[in-house]
Order: C-alpha cells, then sequence, then structure tokens
C-alpha cells in the first residue's frame, strides 16, 4: 500500500507583537506532526503562549545538514512537518535552506505560511523606492570586511537593505558615513512591532550623531534601509579612478578600444567614455 508523503510547511512567526501571528500559522502549527526550531527554548514559549503542544526538534546552522536527511525521511514516510526560525520568516538569513532543498529534491511538497518578516516590514515604512531593491542580509563582522561589502554597494542603483546587530550599528553607520558620504539618506528601523519600536530616516551624517547621542538606539533588532545611488549628471566630471583608467588604456589603445575597455573595467557607459576620451585626444 502505497503511503502520500507529507508536507513541509515554511512557517513565519512574529518578530515582536504576538498578535501578528496568523490564525493559518496557529492551525498549521496545532496540526502537524514535528515542528523544527531554530531554539527549541526559544520557540517552546512562543507554542505555550498559543497552547500548541506540537513536539520540536533543534533546527539549526550547526546540525541542519546531518539532521535534514532524517527529517525528509519520515516526511516521505507521510508525516507532515513545520519549519519555523527564532523570528519572522524561516530562510531570511535564518536556517532552514537545506532542508527545504532537501526536501524539494526527494519530491516532499514545500508549503508557505507566509506572514511577518522584518525587512519587508522595514522597507514598507522607509518612504524609499521600493519597486526594486536589494536585500544584504548580515554584512561581515570585521570592519574590514564590512567596509569591502559597503564599497560594493556604494553605487547599487536600487534601495538596498541590511540587518545588523545592535553592538555593530553605531560602526557600520559610521563606515557608511565615510564610503557613502554625509547626504545618503538612510532609515534605521529598530524593534519593530515591539514596544520601543523606532523608525527614523535622515542623511546618513544626521543618523551617526543621533545614534551616537542616544544609546538606547543602539539595542534591539534593527534594520536598515539605504537609498539608491542617486543617478549621475552626465554633465559632471569622471569619478577619478575611472578617469585614471581611461587614461592609462588611452597611453596603449586607441581611442575607440581605450573607451570599450573602461567601460568594462568601470560599469561607466561605453559612448560617454567614447567621448570624453575623443575631447582628451583632440587637446
Amino acid at each position: 500500500m502505497l503511503t502520500s508523503t507529507g508536507t513541509l510547511f515554511i512557517v513565519a512567526t512574529p518578530i515582536g507583537n504576538l498578535q501578528d501571528m496568523t490564525p493559518r500559522a496557529l492551525e498549521v502549527l496545532a496540526d502537524v506532526g514535528l515542528i523544527a526550531a531554530e531554539d527549541t527554548r526559544h520557540s517552546g514559549r512562543l507554542l505555550q503562549h498559543f497552547g500548541i503542544s506540537t513536539p520540536t526538534t533543534a533546527c539549526h546552522d550547526h546540525n541542519e545538514r546531518d539532521k535534514s536527511a532524517r527529517l525528509v525521511e519520515r516526511m516521505l514516510a507521510g508525516e507532515d512537518m513545520a519549519l519555523i526560525s527564532d523570528a519572522g520568516t524561516p530562510l531570511i538569513s535564518d536556517p532552514g535552506y537545506h532542508l527545504v532543498r532537501a526536501a524539494r529534491e526527494a519530491g516532499v511538497r514545500v508549503c508557505p505560511v507566509p506572514g511577518p518578516c522584518a525587512l519587508v516590514a522595514a522597507l514598507s515604512a522607509a518612504g524609499l523606492p521600493s519597486d526594486r531593491f536589494a536585500f544584504e542580509g548580515f554584512l561581515p563582522a570585521k570592519a574590514s570586511g564590512r567596509r569591502q561589502r559597503l564599497q560594493a554597494l556604494a553605487s547599487e542603483p536600487r534601495t538596498w537593505m541590511l540587518y545588523e546587530a545592535p553592538h555593530r550599528l553605531l560602526e557600520c553607520l559610521e563606515d557608511m558615513l565615510d564610503i557613502l558620504g554625509p547626504d545618503r539618506q538612510v532609515v534605521l528601523a529598530r524593534e519593530l512591532t515591539k514596544t520601543f519600536e523606532t523608525i527614523r530616516g535622515a542623511p546618513v551624517a544626521e543618523l551617526v550623531e543621533w545614534v551616537r547621542a542616544d544609546s538606547d538606539q543602539q539595542r534591539g533588532e534593527c534594520v536598515l534601509v539605504v537609498e539608491a545611488m542617486p543617478p549621475r549628471d552626465e554633465n559632471e566630471g569622471l569619478d577619478p579612478e575611472a578617469e585614471r583608467i581611461l587614461d592609462l588604456l588611452l597611453e596603449e589603445l586607441p581611442v575607440k578600444q581605450a573607451a570599450a575597455l573602461a567601460a568594462k573595467i568601470t560599469g561607466e557607459k561605453k559612448n560617454r567614455l567614447y567621448q570624453i576620451a575623443l575631447g582628451k585626444t583632440a587637446s
């Protein structure tokens, strides 16, 4: 006799306010045979609050790869399971990717149960363009790695977002000030849906001073939403590094080839570089 496979439900849970728990999420968590949780002690308090007695098992960064196969076997035998993180939507800078992939590859149905997500909540309230955006998760903890990533993001043409630990928030903002300049708009969304929720947008120089002056803003869960790089005025001069590269190439190559290669290296528009190069060679 064939046994139908179970389903893996990806269940979003509140990021703070428990009233954001959806009726569907409660029903699924009560009905499944097992809940895979990032931290069973943390999630245990949530489940107890809602009177849910479903057994839980730990599924986190350190054991997910090894545990996924055993959990998938149980679902293939017909058991329904739910995956939850400590807060919000699983897999968004949280564990779960390996389990979901293993389940899908084995033919297990994976069913999302949508709900709270800190990055979406922050973006919706930031007042920055949201038709296209990039999410960077957490930046590297070490200053050198963090600054390197910020350098790469400085020219991002979309609104971009990241999570930051409270004890690194001020350092991160100071690096943004140094790399992005004082006028880039940044929104700090802190402790979303909780008692001390704060959403503050300002030029990064102003935001740095505000956070530095109020230690309370360096606590809790933080999302940073950052304005895209403003479109460049075509009448402005080249970025100094792009101009240096173009000058070096013009010493060795014809104008057309130098402009094309400089465009590949710098990301500048080829036609613009070609016109500037013509001006340089004509002078």
